[in-house]
């Protein structure tokens, strides 16, 4: 059964409770709504409770260059799923523009008419190779983790980070996960006092000592059984370990039950940054304005907004604007329409997230029965 997270009136993270007393919290004044940017209903107690005692919760984050799996787990439910779209291509593409809008402005300033020797080059540059940077599409990828982990430290009483590693053997740099690995686990560990680390055959065996069941073909489908399942997996061995069970036998130890939960997609919103110049200019040497977050019409880009065209109306995130009407697109940041600034109604500031919470549950253990179910027939 889903659980509902709870806040102290002070704000402390409290252990999440049951819908139904949650509501009848709500009804009687105990109680009330509060928001967070994971679009995660919560509720914030009015009065301090009697024993605000919590209990072992863990988080399972699967890496990936792609995509991220995400599992919230105590030892009695499974409390949230989310897969992550990362910005990996998104940012690639935009460094490369940059280099490239780079590249044009320096030819530009140089006069080739003049002597080779009396030019205006650039200087010798110092050697800035040596600094171990972390490439900036990895290093959005490993943010939008720790961006994630950091609005679920505020929802849930997270007591365990456990993060899937890769154990490469010579040259470390050949894979983008591998390559941003280190600099996160060590983030981590500032940030948390228990972090731990299992590798890919591990959740393996754990994801079947649980039952579960991983699509391994199209791994880009917005679903728990791609990669969520195996944040799910990672969360649950805080609970359970292979182990000595007797002084002639080796077996599993410890106890842990996977239940139906919220299943989320969060992205990034593709917004492009102010370019003060742009590829090509205009008639008469002039370019126009592009990239930014702000419009014209007191919107900014990526908030949720529900916009009204004709008898449809249409919810979305704000996505660029004109002199009169207003951009607004869907989760996949596909324009849905221009609609008329006057019937744009803003929903919610944007948090630098897109979020699209399902409005089911999303049982693990059922889609492992319908999985054996087709495989049988």
């Amino acid at each position: 059964m889903y659980r509902v997270p709870v806040l102290s009136p002070s704000g402390k993270v409290l252990m999440p409770t049951k819908p139904s007393r949650a509501r009848r919290w709500l009804k009687q004044g105990k109680a009330k709504v509060v928001h967070n940017d994971l679009s995660i209903f919560q509720i914030q107690l009015v009065r301090c409770p009697s024993a605000p005692n919590t209990q072992p919760i863990a988080v399972g984050i699967d890496p990936g260059k792609l995509f991220t799996g995400v599992g919230v787990q105590s030892a009695k439910f499974t409390l949230w799923l989310a897969h992550l779209q990362l910005p990996f291509k998104t940012v690639i593409d935009r460094m490369e523009q940059r280099a490239m809008m780079r590249r044009g402005r320096r030819g530009r300033r140089i006069d080739r008419c003049v002597e080779f020797s009396q030019r205006a080059h650039r200087q010798a540059r110092f050697d800035n190779r040596r600094q171990c940077k972390i490439p900036p599409s990895i290093r959005a990828n490993r943010e939008l983790e720790l961006r994630v982990l950091n609005e679920l430290s505020l929802i849930y009483p997270i007591t365990t980070v456990t993060y899937e590693i890769v154990n490469a053997r010579g040259d470390k740099g050949f894979s983008p996960v591998m390559v941003g690995q280190n600099w996160q686990l060590e983030n981590l560990r500032n940030d948390w006092d228990d972090v731990r680390e299992v590798e890919g055959w591990q959740t393996a065996n754990i994801r079947q000592q649980l039952g579960l069941h991983k699509q391994k073909h199209f791994k880009g489908d917005t679903i728990p059984a791609t990669h969520a399942v195996d944040g799910v997996a990672l969360a649950c061995s805080a609970f359970i370990h292979y182990g000595i069970t007797s002084t002639q036998s080796m077996g599993w130890k410890g106890d842990v039950t996977v239940t139906p939960a919220p299943f989320t997609i969060i992205r990034r919103p593709p917004i492009s940054r102010r370019q003060l110049h742009l590829m090509l200019p205009a008639k008469g040497g002039v370019r126009r304005k592009y990239g930014g977050t702000i419009t014209r019409h007191g919107f900014r880009k990526g908030d949720l907004v529900q916009a009204t065209q004709g008898k449809k109306t249409y919810l979305g995130w704000v996505s660029g604007d004109t002199e009169k009407q207003v951009s607004v697109s869907d989760q996949s940041w596909k324009r849905l329409g221009q609609f008329s600034k006057n019937k744009v109604r803003l929903g919610k500031r944007c948090t630098g997230l897109i979020v699209l919470p399902s409005r089911k549950l999303s049982s693990l253990m059922a889609m492992r029965f319908a999985h054996a179910t087709r495989t049988n027939d």
